[in-house]
């Protein structure tokens, strides 16, 4: 079992029909596994809490402006507190994607601001800029606006458009975010040998439902 890979993964159950019996084993696997975090859906994330209390080492992580990034600013704001408080340590907020490709900048900013400044401190923030619906200069100019509003990582995708994390793409982050950056690879990360190529290409990170699969040098054909 490659347990060193294990601390580099978010454990992750985001499908909209995912059951309690589902968290229930996915934090169980979390704690057997000693993956970074899990990460659920904001209707779970009480739950989890609950479930992880008293293990330090597994974060709760959770998504806001899921899956689509175009709620407002106000919403996402609201949603980070709200799972704040039911005890996520860790949120995933999806960028604006429309207001990248219009070039407003300072817009998407804005958006990310807002959520950091609402966890304030408490919850580490990862944006989502879903590599896959942008060009290479969008995918930059993403990476950047992150960095200028104080986010701590950069993540791939949602892992539910039309793509997920590559290898080149990761490259491409870490190189535009610098060496202090977190960058999370997230979408279609199926199996070891994949999560090492992620890793070497510069993330700090990985989402993925297969983390079990991972650390066991396991296949599998899950999506996330």
């Amino acid at each position: 079992m490659e347990k060193a890979i294990a601390r580099y993964i978010d454990h992750t159950a985001l499908k909209a029909d995912t059951t309690e019996e589902e968290i229930i084993k996915l934090c169980e696997e979390a704690k057997e596994y000693s993956f970074a975090s899990v990460c659920i859906n904001p209707t779970w994330v009480k739950r989890a809490s609950q479930l992880l209390n008293g293990v330090d080492d597994v974060k709760v992580c959770t998504v806001i402006g899921f899956p689509l990034g175009a709620t407002t600013s106000e919403v996402k704001a609201f949603e980070t507190r709200n799972a704040i408080e039911n005890g996520a340590n860790e949120v995933d907020m999806v960028i604006n994607v429309a207001a990248l490709k219009r070039k407003d900048n300072d817009f998407v900013e804005k958006d990310i601001r807002s959520v950091v400044e609402a966890a304030n401190g408490k919850a580490l923030v990862k944006v989502i800029i879903e590599t896959c619906l942008l060009t290479t200069e969008e995918k930059r100019r993403a990476c950047e606006l992150v960095v200028r509003a104080g986010a701590d990582y950069v993540k791939t995708s949602t892992g539910f458009s039309t793509g997920g994390a590559t290898v080149s793409d990761i490259q491409l982050m870490r190189q535009t975010v610098g060496p202090k950056t977190g960058v999370k690879a997230s979408g279609g990360v199926r199996d070891l040998e994949g999560a090492k190529a992620m890793i070497e290409a510069g993330a700090t990170r990985i989402g993925a439902s297969a983390g079990v699969a991972i650390v066991n040098g396991e296949k599998t054909n899950t999506t996330y």
